[in-house]
């Protein structure tokens, strides 16, 4: 396949820091229209690899490579900013120089809007969160050749997460793309760069592909590993056992996901009113939370009133996972903070069952002191922690949190930003709780963790309320959604994002007569049957082919978007069949889903049957 002229590359490239490789023999051309992922663990040298790209690091060895009048805009993690400057003055500095000298003031101001940031805003008075969003404001008003793209989707709202997949859509440059947001390097990448102990290997293949040609790798270097040195052949493992045996355990913790989603499809009123009182369920010690026709609101400026939350009822039982999604100001924070009693409606009340134990998931991550080792912040002056009542040794825990032998002693300010993450969510679990609040725990974590977290969040034995902008990271963990619309709307959907999306009234897109006509219809979940319907037997036999033809289509979108000379040829064609792409992907998803629910009831049928 031709590749495009590179507007920048970087050629046989090479870096150390303190005498320590972070990459070696690195080959990475950029041109234009490219869309390139580039994924790896945190510390694994990613940003310091688009940093080399942008020209902001000396290499050790090799070369960088720009074409002359090219200009590469870099969104980095960590931007700095000027004193004195405003939000306004910092974006508008980014604009790219026009022969006319005309006012583009309004494109700053449309996508401060869009960000929303205002533009009188001093620099300095703005959080890590709306700093990272001036930086992209910056960065997407430069009009560059190339897009270097650090993580753009952090601190970012679902609605502003889409509008920036259509921008990238739509940007006629090139871009790579570092991002945790499966959903996004999806939608994005056309191929796919890992970064893995300092070698960069690439595949023409899009994200979608990336996991089982990762595994692949993996298991074949496992086998050179063997026969050459018993050390690297027991990093390997370790690694391979932290992606692809947790990927075989998938299946299992999908049934089991469908099955709790079937189960708070049961128990949620359309209406939103909820009239079981709690007590009894306390004695059972079932119920969590209990919220009943609860009102926030907060006067305006104006000396109006702003209404958060509206006549919304709900009640939370044991192991229920509940996904909070919503704008940036519609009042997730409020609702989440009014359902675990840290906030009190103006209006209702809510009730805290018996026996509760809180955990809370902080982002500052203030709980780690910087200069304790790992051993000690998990297990002070001993060597075990306490898994509910089970003992288990400290080293053999943070294993299991994807920790080293030699991480184990040294110093939490040794971490980058995702492994403390990682050693937050391990402190978590061995501390004594049964409702886990996690408030968007998916900022600045690697996939690896991402997995991991997903695999706690299922074997775990309490209760889950997750606020999160990842739509990936939601289809994976929660068993029903909490849409926070706005104007004081709150309405419970069953299931996952995807599930949420099907649902909700208000329609997205029309979706391609194709997928359409694919994607099974949702349904109510219904009780086990003492047989499957003679509509339930035949939709099970259909869908493998349903299934099947889906999959064909996918690959032959994907090989069409694969080409470098597609975007250029035909760039509305090129969004179209991404959009087919993304239906084709999600029709997928659904069909899987209902295979797997009519699989579990044809098993249960069988298993009547037979006792």
């Amino acid at each position: 396949m031709a590749s495009n002229p590179p507007i920048v590359a970087l050629r046989n490239a090479a870096l150390s820091f303190g005498g320590n490789p972070v990459f070696a023999n690195v080959d990475l051309p950029v041109g234009v229209g490219d869309r390139l992922c580039l994924v790896g663990r945190n510390g694994s040298g990613k940003s310091t690899l688009m940093k080399a790209l942008a020209g902001m690091v000396d290499l050790d060895a090799g070369e960088r490579f720009q074409q002359p009048g090219a200009t590469i805009a870099y969104l980095q993690q960590e931007p700095k900013f000027a004193k004195g400057g405003t939000v306004g003055q910092y974006v508008a500095e980014g604009l790219r120089p026009v022969q006319d000298n005309a006012p583009r003031d309004h494109l700053v101001e449309a996508v401060l809007r869009r960000l929303s940031l205002s533009p009188d805003t001093p620099t300095e008075r703005l959080s890590g969160g709306e700093g990272r969003r001036a930086a992209l404001a910056r960065t997407l008003v430069s009009d560059p050749d190339i897009l270097l793209l650090d993580e753009p989707t952090n601190h970012l709202d679902l609605p502003t997460i889409e509008w920036l997949e259509q921008e990238l859509l739509n940007f006629r440059g090139g871009i790579l793309l570092v991002s945790h947001d499966r959903a996004f390097l999806t939608r994005l990448g056309q191929k796919t760069y890992w970064l893995e102990r300092g070698d960069l290997r690439r595949t023409n293949q899009s994200f979608a592909h990336f996991e089982d040609w990762a595994d692949k790798l993996l298991a074949d270097e496992e086998m050179q590993a063997q026969k050459l040195n018993r050390r690297i052949a027991e990093e390997t493992r370790w690694l391979r056992e932290g992606l692809t045996a947790r990927r075989k355990r998938n299946m299992g913790r999908v049934k089991s996901l469908l099955a709790s989603r079937r189960d708070r499809a049961e128990r949620i009123r359309p209406t939103g009113k909820m009239t079981v009182t709690v007590e009894t369920a306390d004695g059972a010690g079932t119920a969590i939370i209990e919220a009943n026709h609860i009102f926030k609101s907060y006067p305006t400026p104006e000396g109006g009133e702003k209404v958060l939350v509206k006549d919304f009822s709900t009640r939370v039982l044991r192991r229920d996972r509940i996904g909070l999604i919503g704008p940036n100001g519609a009042g997730k924070t409020t609702l989440l903070k009014m359902l675990i009693g840290e906030a009190k409606p103006d209006k209702g009340r809510v009730k805290i069952g018996f026996g509760v134990e809180l955990a809370y998931f902080d982002q500052k991550r203030e709980q780690l002191n910087p200069a304790t080792s790992l051993w000690e912040t998990l297990a002070p002056g001993g060597d075990t922690v306490f898994i509910g009542d089970k003992p288990k040794h400290v080293a053999t825990y943070l294993k299991e949190f994807l920790f080293q032998d030699k991480q184990f002693r040294s110093p939490v300010g040794s971490l980058s930003g995702g492994e403390r993450n990682r050693l937050l969510l391990a402190k978590l679990f061995c501390q004594p709780h049964n409702l886990l609040v996690l408030d968007e725990p998916t900022n600045d974590l690697d996939m690896e963790t991402l997995d991991l977290l997903q695999e706690v969040v299922a074997d775990y034995a309490g209760t889950v309320l997750l606020v999160s902008h990842d739509r990936d990271f939601l289809d994976r963990t929660v068993t029903s959604i909490l849409a926070v619309e706005g104007e004081g709307v709150v309405t419970e959907y069953a299931g996952g994002y995807q599930d949420y999306l099907t649902q909700r009234p208000v329609p997205v897109e029309e979706a391609p007569k194709a997928a359409k006509a694919a994607a099974p219809k949702p349904e109510r979940p219904k009780p086990p049957a003492a047989k499957l319907s003679y509509k339930d037997q035949r939709e099970l036999e259909q869908l493998p082919g349903i299934i099947a033809k889906l999959e064909t289509e996918i690959a032959r979108l994907e090989t069409l978007l694969a080409d470098p000379d597609f975007f250029r040829r035909d760039a509305a064609g090129f969004q179209k069949s991404s959009a087919l792409l993304e239906r084709a992907r999600a029709a997928v998803a659904t069909s899987e889903d209902r295979w797997l629910e009519l699989e579990a009831m044809r098993e249960e049928v069988e298993q009547a049957k037979s006792a």
